[in-house]
């Protein structure tokens, strides 16, 4: 979008760009049934993690390189993980903890313990609450709820608002973001109401190419053509969102995507400008399925292998548009790692990397993070070309991993498995 302007981040939008992955954990009453969507009738009794490690669950996390990590404290059939003044359908009419459970407050002094961000995902869609069907009633309820997440838990790092069976629902939005602004002004926003952040536009969590930070639209969800326009251009950059299996609750019949997969996953939304956040949904018991570990760590340690030792670039800017990377003499590298100066915008609209006067690398946008995996190059210095108004890089880094190509994955690959009839 080239036409639109070159708004500027705020402070919190660049830190939680820097992130780059979080973890995902959908986890409630759907767990027990083998269930992606419920309809709020299934028994709260049936609610019993007799061997929750929440802690285990940010061991994965950080072996996965996560630095974020957000629970689904309300899916879309109300069973509220927290002990809500709103509903008795929830953790205190299940037999776990004899009904005096929190776990969201166990998952996030938990993540506070290993030094990860925690956020909360609250649907806006309720199942199970009878004044759904009253917009002015349901108005209250959930801003209640809302409170009681933004006010009992410390800062939380996100605040994710699913669009999934909202569409055509009209909520208060003004009253549920005066509650963010009042308890919670520095999580980012997922997608709805006020965001800050915005949907991918599919459950792959994979990006395209150019990856515009600058929208006036967001789309609303994956079983919809709609989309929410916004009333002016803004400032967002998506989060790719994409479970670790194909169901986004666990299920015995599921299993893990591959490493490779991952990877693929990775160099399409890290490596194109955006977050992405990873969903590794805990088993009935409560802990993360050891094949799900197994992978997660495999997938962490090989980033950490392709990406952890870069050598960083001395840039200097040669004329406008056109920067010098110098690196120590006869680098050996296969990939390649830029960072855009985005304190004024995102303004670069493309980029062609030369060594030696020979193309190795080029496209559109850079972003936060862009990656390229290139042929094996010797070399202590390259030239960047870039195009846009007043375009910048922050940093440039190269990388050598012994990698040559990266799996491909169509879109469409997560199945939408959780659609009702």
């Amino acid at each position: 979008m080239p036409d639109l302007p070159p708004l500027t981040p705020t402070a919190d939008q660049l830190a939680w760009q820097s992130q780059q992955l979080g973890m995902f954990f959908h986890y409630g009453i759907n767990t027990y049934f083998g269930k992606e969507w419920s309809d709020g009738t299934l028994p709260a009794a049936a609610f019993d993690p007799t061997a929750l490690d929440v802690d285990g669950w940010m061991d994965s996390a950080l072996a996965a390189g996560a630095r974020y990590v957000i629970l689904t404290a309300k899916h879309h059939d109300g069973f509220c993980l927290w002990p809500s003044s709103t509903t008795a359908y929830g953790v205190v009419s299940s037999p776990w903890r004899d009904g005096r459970g929190d776990l969201v407050g166990e998952f996030v002094a938990a993540a506070r313990r290993a030094g990860l961000r925690p956020g909360l995902y609250l649907s806006p869609w309720d199942r199970n609450a009878t004044c759904y069907a009253d917009p002015v009633a349901y108005s209250q309820f959930y801003v209640t709820q809302l409170t009681e997440l933004c006010t009992g838990y410390g800062e939380l790092a996100e605040l994710w608002f699913d669009g999934a069976g909202s569409e055509g629902y009209s909520y208060d939005w003004p009253a549920i973001m005066a509650v963010v602004r009042a308890h919670q002004p520095r999580a980012m926003v997922f997608n709805m109401g006020a965001p800050t952040i915005r949907w991918v536009g599919n459950e792959d969590g994979l990006a395209s190419e150019p990856l515009d930070y600058v929208v006036s639209e967001t789309q609303f969800s994956q079983y919809t053509v709609m989309s929410s326009d916004l009333a002016d251009a803004l400032y967002l950059p998506p989060e790719c969102d994409v479970s670790l299996r194909r169901g986004w609750f666990w299920a015995a019949s599921d299993e893990p995507k591959t490493v490779d997969h991952l990877l693929a996953v990775y160099y399409r939304s890290v490596g194109l400008g955006a977050n992405l956040l990873l969903n590794v949904p805990p088993d009935r018991s409560g802990r993360i399925d050891p094949a799900d570990a197994t992978v997660v760590r495999a997938f962490g340690a090989e980033v950490r292998r392709r990406f952890g030792n870069p050598v960083p670039a001395r840039l200097s800017e040669e004329a406008s548009g056109r920067v010098v990377a110098e690196l120590p003499p006869g680098t050996e590298f296969d990939h390649l790692w830029l960072e855009e100066d985005l304190v004024a915008g995102q303004r670069i609209r493309g980029h062609r990397v030369l060594v030696a006067g020979r193309t190795v690398a080029s496209g559109s946008t850079v972003g936060a993070s862009r990656i390229h995996l290139v042929q094996p190059l010797r070399s202590g210095r390259f030239t960047i070309e870039l195009t846009g108004e007043h375009p910048r890089l922050r940093a440039a880094s190269v990388h050598r991993s012994g990698a040559r190509e990266v799996e491909q994955v169509p879109a469409g690959y997560q199945a939408p498995t959780g659609r009702p009839d």
